[in-house]
């Protein structure tokens, strides 16, 4: 039912409590383009006791979204407005204490004093019984030294938490690490680093870790060696020696899209609202009438995947429906073959789903792929839900309904953050949440019982 809808003024927006005790906010966000249908922007607000406030404040901010998207200015703020809490995001560009030389070129960290009873370089090598310019050629990734040494000098490094007082001159740079390039994903994030650290002259680089994983090279020394003022790792597992080295180097490291493996829970981070995400794909599909709703979640080892499968889990069971384990499917990766193999799994069933939940668009793709082969139109015989909102799903037949991931905003704000670390400075949020947002399109549509 709605609820804190305000006296005296038109709904423009309605909050909605869940059975969970949640409450989820929608707002009509015009007609889509391509499609013709009316789009929404949706966002759940977790139950508790400053949940209504909360939701008003994400009422607010989404009808100002759509106001700007139609050029239209924000609404005037009132009192009220100021005392409800801020959404969680990322700070606006100009708060990066990045430091500049005179000339107006971005420049690294400065020296950093080094605190009583913290270890030399001096006596690194002391303990591994090895020259300080060999140690110094671990720190920097550099040839030249026995894997076996290398291993040694690693370990104590490690153990005896050493940090480098000084980088001298690092590159003026930001490196975003990926395992795996999916273009689109990679794409729209590099996008949003390039947009903070363009502004204050880093240039941004990458790497493709599954790529030299699978050619034997080491990333994480070959990344030592380019020397970059600050690291993103994107979807990526660190191992704690990796971690401890970039530590041991003085090169701050924020996490994209965490794994959620031990060494990271110490490392700063940026994600979305993943488990909201699953649960409002889930819940569109009941408000349409489906109960037999099948899901393709990704591997479930990664942290995403996981909360979106236990957002849509969620929002089944709330319901009645619950997920039998003939419809999951868990994805070896996000990939288009686990949608096209999944789906053909899961439309051979009898009854068959008439709906799926997909763990991400390609996915989604595969499924659509699946569906044809078996004579199944989308949306009368099955709908379809992807997550990320790529730009192919506005244009495949149907135009995809999608969970939208601010995939440039998640970008951005791993560059302010890397980029505050480097100037030695604290962050005022170590793990940064974005909200994902409903995107309805053609390919999902009111049960059609067989």
């Amino acid at each position: 039912m709605p609820v804190g809808s305000r006296p005296g003024r038109r709904a423009r927006g309605e909050i909605e409590e869940l059975p969970s005790g949640s409450l989820r906010v929608r707002v009509y966000a015009g007609i889509d383009p391509v499609s013709k249908r009316r789009r929404y922007l949706t966002e759940t607000v977790p139950a508790g006791p400053v949940a209504a406030r909360h939701a008003e404040s994400v009422r607010s901010r989404l009808l100002d979204t759509v106001r700007r998207q139609h050029g239209r200015p924000p609404a005037p703020r009132t009192p009220a407005d100021d005392a409800r809490p801020a959404p969680v995001g990322p700070a606006p560009d100009a708060s990066v204490p990045a430091p500049t030389a005179p000339t107006g070129r971005a420049t690294g960290p400065q020296r950093r004093s080094r605190r009583r009873g913290e270890p030399t370089l001096t006596t690194i090598a002391q303990l591994a019984d090895v020259s300080t310019p060999t140690v110094s050629k671990v720190l920097n990734g550099r040839a030249g030294v026995a894997a076996e040494t290398r291993a040694r000098v690693e370990a104590l490094l490690r153990e005896h938490g050493y940090r480098r007082p000084e980088l001298g001159t690092p590159h003026a740079s930001v490196e975003v690490v990926f395992y795996g390039m999916q273009s689109n994903l990679a794409v729209m994030i590099m996008q949003g680093v390039q947009q903070v650290a363009g502004a204050h002259r880093f240039a941004v680089g990458f790497t493709d870790a599954r790529r030299q994983v699978s050619e034997g090279r080491f990333w994480a020394r070959d990344l030592l060696a380019r020397r970059p003022t600050g690291v993103i790792a994107v979807h990526l597992g660190f191992t704690s020696e990796q971690h401890a080295l970039l530590a041991a180097s003085a090169i701050p490291l924020v996490v994209l899209d965490p794994t959620g493996e031990p060494p990271l829970h110490a490392v700063p981070s940026v994600t979305s609202t993943n488990w909201s995400g699953g649960f409002e794909a889930a819940r569109h599909l009941l408000d349409l009438g489906h109960r037999r709703i099948g899901v393709i979640s990704g591997p479930t080892e990664r942290l995403c995947a996981k909360a979106r499968l236990d957002g849509a889990r969620a929002a089944l069971e709330a319901a009645g429906v619950g997920l039998p384990a003939r419809w999951l499917r868990h994805g070896h990766w996000f990939s288009f073959e686990d949608g096209l193999n999944h789906g053909q799994e899961l439309l051979r069933q009898d009854p068959a789903p008439t709906a799926i939940v997909c763990g991400n668009d390609l996915q989604a793709l595969g499924v659509y792929e699946a569906a044809r082969l078996a004579g199944r139109r989308i949306p009368r015989d099955l709908s379809v839900v992807g997550f990320d909102d790529i730009p192919y799903t506005m244009f495949c037949g149907p135009p995809m309904t999608s969970v939208r991931q601010p995939l440039v905003e998640m970008g951005a704000a791993a560059a302010r953050m890397v980029l505050t670390l480097a100037a030695d400075k604290s962050l005022v949020q170590t793990r940064v949440e974005l909200a994902t947002t409903l995107v309805v399109r053609d390919s999902t549509a009111v049960a059609y019982e067989h």
